[in-house]
């Protein structure tokens, strides 16, 4: 009865776990999964995640991590170096705003008010010392309002040249996609972008609006992009330097 018991029992679906690969401590998320036949490997800003069936053997998971050390070592080895430094929300540090770097200027106040650009300022007025993740939350708030007022005059300005009209514009916080459009006609556009130039955010614009159009990326969803956006090609290529899980 005893064993019977323990051949029912299910491994959790979600893990932490740790391992040596190559003499290096390495941390990361294991998922269980009925739906795989075999171990895949992902590596992003978040460190590595191992997907793996259900009753996979940890002999298996074991042979396939050691195997792929060294892939696994170089791919976090490269995303560490794109890791900025945390930001530290001091008086001084840059912000990013429409491709442009202003100095965060934090002035102690009565209340928390709106940040206000000024100059080459970010002025935040902060209550008492102001926490960093009080004038963190501050910022994003204004951030988010920016992206949604620049988002409604990008989206105004393009889709009627494009002949398209979505049903909603929303604001995403997606750690790796900067837009999505969905088959009702819903536009997320990351509110992080507002901190791009503003040629590169028009293109993302122009990007989600195509698909309205074509709901994949073929030659004649990009003949769409292409109208509205002539230079996307170069743009593709620009947007690839920057990330939202960079900032």
């Amino acid at each position: 009865m005893f064993e019977k018991l323990r051949r029912q029992v299910t491994p959790p679906a979600i893990e932490q776990r740790s391992i040596h690969l190559a003499g290096k401590p390495v941390v990361y998320t294991l998922k269980r999964t009925g739906r795989r036949r075999s171990i895949g490997l992902r590596v992003d800003d978040r460190g590595l995640t191992v997907a793996m069936p259900l009753r996979a053997s940890e002999k298996w998971l074991h042979s396939v991590l050691q195997e792929k050390a060294g892939w696994v070592l170089e791919k976090l080895e490269g995303w560490q170096a794109k890791k900025p430094a945390q930001r530290q929300w001091a008086d001084g540090e840059p912000i990013l705003f429409r491709g442009e770097s202003f100095a965060l200027r934090i002035v102690s106040s009565l209340f928390d008010t709106p940040p206000v650009l000024h100059g080459p300022h970010l002025v935040v007025h902060v209550s008492g010392a102001g926490s960093p993740a009080a004038i963190a939350n501050i910022v994003e708030q204004w951030y988010r309002r920016e992206a949604r007022q620049l988002f409604a005059e990008c989206v105004e300005h393009f889709a009627p040249l494009m002949n398209v009209k979505p049903r909603d514009i929303r604001i995403s916080a997606a750690r790796t996609k900067w837009g999505s459009c969905t088959a009702r006609g819903t536009v997320r556009l990351n509110w992080q972008l507002v901190k791009m130039p503003l040629h590169l955010i028009d293109y993302v614009v122009v990007h989600e609006l195509a698909h309205l159009v074509e709901m994949n990326h073929s030659a004649a969803f990009w003949r769409v992009v292409g109208a509205a956006c002539p230079d996307y090609a170069r743009l593709r290529r620009e947007l690839r330097k920057w990330s939202p899980a960079t900032e």
